[in-house]
């Protein structure tokens, strides 16, 4: 009885696939769902973070958060400070601290820029997004902010349901 060579056509094809097509527009992985209420957004940023191999793979599982997170100058570098990626599940030894500081990179120019701006009273620095763009690059959108008085978050309330109950009775 003759029996027929194994084939490993399958295995040589698969290994020479292309990578799975990106989805149209960034991959958000975490959200400041309460920044543009809590602050006034002044001017945003797109800045580019100086990361680890296991911090990338805790971040394309979709685990991050950015919600006390805030952005601080150290000499002429500028660093995201409280950011929790949580540990990679299969980081064992090569994993990162979760909460460490990372560095955020931007043009010397937008840097001069936004200390300028800090240094002025009350404005601070706070992310409200993090992703992955469309060449699969971690970037966060980090925003030149002040923070808002009780008074001023009431009236954002007002606005918002004003505008909703326009858009009410433009339906009916």
């Amino acid at each position: 009885m003759l029996r027929a060579a194994p084939r490993y056509d399958a295995a040589v094809t698969k290994a020479k696939q292309a990578p799975a097509p990106k989805g149209p527009g960034p991959l958000v992985v975490a959200r400041h769902p309460r920044a543009r209420f809590q602050f006034e957004i002044l001017e945003t940023f797109e800045a580019g973070l100086v990361l680890v191999g296991s911090e990338v793979k805790a971040l394309r599982d979709g685990k991050a958060q950015v919600q006390e997170a805030y952005a601080r100058f150290r000499g002429t570098e500028l660093f995201l400070l409280k950011c929790h990626i949580p540990e990679y599940r299969h980081g064992a030894y090569a994993n990162h601290e979760t909460g460490r500081p990372r560095k955020l990179l931007l043009h010397a120019q937008e840097l001069a820029k936004i200390r300028a701006r800090v240094t002025q009273k009350g404005l601070t620095l706070v992310p409200l997004s993090l992703y992955f763009n469309e060449k699969g690059l971690a970037k966060l959108e980090l925003a030149l902010a002040r923070g808002r008085k009780i008074y001023d978050k009431r009236e954002a309330i007002r606005t918002r349901e004003a505008r909703t109950d326009i858009r009410r009775a433009s339906r009916r």
